[in-house]
């Protein structure tokens, strides 16, 4: 395990987002597209401030297939407007873990490191809720290499004595 992993505690407010859903090989670049399809007809751009990007699998990947589904949400204005096939969506307060993760190729290895570090932390995964217990977040919206990317890696908590 990584003792040197560098993890912050975040708590992410209640939001509204805006959602988009792919599904296939590639399901994140699916759902990119149509939100960014989105966030140009409403005015903003995905993963600039007040529109920060936040996605998960869903489903995730099962044996025997190379398809998943990739769910992507980008904050927006309460009041917004749906435009189908994106959802608007309301999303409470939660608290994370967040590490950084540099190069798309490190994403998996970044998440088993702090699945690691989470084991021997004082916290304790929420149990499920409806919500999904791990985001990804891009930071280096405007990079266009995937191995030049920054993702923050959020990890649901709560601390051991809430329980």
């Amino acid at each position: 395990m990584n003792q040197d992993l560098p993890v912050r505690q975040v708590d992410l407010p209640a939001m509204t987002v805006a959602s988009a859903h792919g599904f296939g090989k590639e399901p994140e670049y699916e759902a990119a597209v149509l939100l960014n399809a989105f966030a140009a007809k409403i005015g903003v751009k995905l993963g600039t401030e007040g529109h920060e990007g936040y996605g998960f699998n869903n489903p995730n990947p099962s044996p025997g297939s190379d398809n998943y589904g990739y769910e992507l949400w980008m904050r927006v204005a309460p009041g917004t407007q749906a435009i189908p096939p994106i959802e608007i969506k309301e999303v409470p307060a939660r608290s994370y873990v967040v590490t950084a993760c540099h190069g798309l190729s490190n994403i998996g290895e970044t998440w088993k490191q702090l699945a690691a570090w989470y084991e021997n932390s004082p916290y304790a995964q929420l149990p499920p809720c409806g919500l999904p217990c791990w985001l990804e977040s891009l930071q280096t919206p405007d990079e266009s290499d995937p191995e030049k990317w920054i993702l923050d890696l959020y990890l649901a908590i709560t601390r051991s004595n809430d329980r």
